[in-house]
């Protein structure tokens, strides 16, 4: 870097690194559109709904310590099968106040990802663990 400019994630030795460790940010794809679309579509349409998920709990501290870990980032990108079953997921979701955004390709208005902000693992792993990774 630069003379003068900081770390953009900052210290990765500092306080809270280790509880940052268990941070991980979900991110479910639908399969049929992964199975159908182009690979490079596919994946643009995970990265946007992580991204918009971040920034919209960018606020939020496990946010801003999952960030700060830098190189050591957990994403774990599970499948949901269709339209339908993302659906039902952003209900449980919003039914157990879990903060995500979903991922609304535009101009075709088509749900296709749906990401959470970084939680640690057991807070939210109960809601996703009928979704397969993403294969």
């Amino acid at each position: 870097l630069p003379a003068g400019c900081a770390a953009p994630y900052g210290n990765m030795a500092a306080s809270g690194a280790s509880a940052a460790a268990a941070l991980v940010q979900y991110v479910v794809l639908r399969g049929d559109l992964a199975r159908s679309w182009p690979l490079g579509a596919a994946v643009a349409q995970a990265c946007h709904a992580a991204l918009a998920a971040v920034h919209r709990y960018r606020q939020h501290p496990d946010t801003g310590a999952y960030l700060e870990m830098g190189g050591a980032m957990r994403t774990v990108v599970l499948e949901a099968p269709d339209e339908a079953a993302l659906t039902a997921l952003e209900e449980t979701l919003k039914q157990n106040n879990i903060d995500h955004q979903v991922w609304t390709e535009q101009p075709e208005n088509v749900a296709t990802c749906l990401a959470l902000r970084p939680y640690p693992k057991d807070q939210v792993q109960q809601h996703l663990k009928k979704f397969k990774l993403l294969k």
